[in-house]
């Protein structure tokens, strides 16, 4: 699909100021956004735009990506500082969507066509009822792009009340016991249900080690599929280095050839030994 001029939002304002009469909002923060290739799951290789939310309501220490905070080593999930709160003054609160819209619509233009955008975390969906972020959702779909939301499935979405997710696609990210989460924190089965009934694509990543796919990963998988049994699943290996990829991805590798899943790799980080930016 090749850039075209911005389109006028103001045609949908009326059905987005009915959406918010008696709602309040959180604030929306952005960690970056960055023109790369997606990396993962069903769409891996394919140009994107990524915009990245600050904040998650899950903490993952399980997944051993480590990192230091005021001298202070901790361990999280790879991107940890999109995560953790003491990286929160690096963000950027985003007030207004009309600047927003607009970069998008002036890295697109020197892009020269529109790509897909992944919006990722973080947990994207934290903000899904901030009336700033539903426009800018509702301004990308509107021009016909594909948008993607990384997502670990536990937010609940009123999708009549929001109904501009219907036309997104979510990469359900769920979280397995090697998070280090609990179960009930990590598995939303009315959230999940509703994303798979109502949107227009959905799917299960997992992101598994070598220890997990030995032990329990197989069980929890296929307890998630009681609740998404039409879903695809796709399994990636754990790391956010080079380093800690190779440590798992053979296992993984085999583990999908096993169980009849699908295999994806995790490219930025084969390319770009980082998980940030890329």
């Amino acid at each position: 699909m090749h850039y075209k001029a911005m389109q006028t939002y103001t045609h949908h304002s009326s059905l987005i100021t009915h959406h918010y009469k008696t709602k309040g909002f959180l604030l929306f923060y952005l960690t970056e956004q960055f023109f790369s290739i997606q990396g993962e799951g069903k769409y891996a290789g394919v140009p994107s735009y990524f915009l990245r939310t600050g904040g998650c309501n899950l903490s993952c220490p399980g997944f051993g990506a480590k990192y230091e905070v005021d001298g202070k080593i901790k361990y999280g999930c790879d991107t940890y500082f999109a995560v953790d709160s003491a990286f929160a003054k690096q963000w950027q609160k985003v007030e207004e969507s009309i600047s927003l819209i607009q970069k998008l619509n002036d890295e697109f233009k020197e892009i020269g066509y529109l790509p897909d955008v992944v919006i990722t975390g973080g947990e994207p969906l934290m903000y899904h009822t901030d009336k700033v972020f539903y426009e800018v959702v509702s301004w990308l779909v509107n021009q016909g792009i594909r948008v993607t939301f990384e997502t670990n499935g536990t937010v609940e979405i009123d999708f009549d009340l929001y109904p501009v997710y219907r036309a997104c696609t979510f990469a359900l990210s769920l979280k397995l016991a090697n998070s280090g989460e609990s179960k009930d924190k990590r598995i939303n089965p009315k959230a999940l249900k509703a994303i798979a009934k109502h949107t227009k694509d959905a799917f299960l990543k997992f992101t598994i080690d070598a220890a997990s796919v030995e032990s329990s990963a197989i069980e929890e998988i296929e307890e998630i599929r009681e609740i998404l049994p039409e879903l695809e699943v796709y399994c990636m290996p754990v790391g956010e280095s080079r380093e800690t990829i190779w440590h798992n991805d053979r296992k993984v590798f085999s583990f999908c050839m096993q169980h009849n899943f699908r295999y994806s790799d995790r490219l930025h980080i084969r390319v770009f030994d980082t998980t940030q930016g890329v």
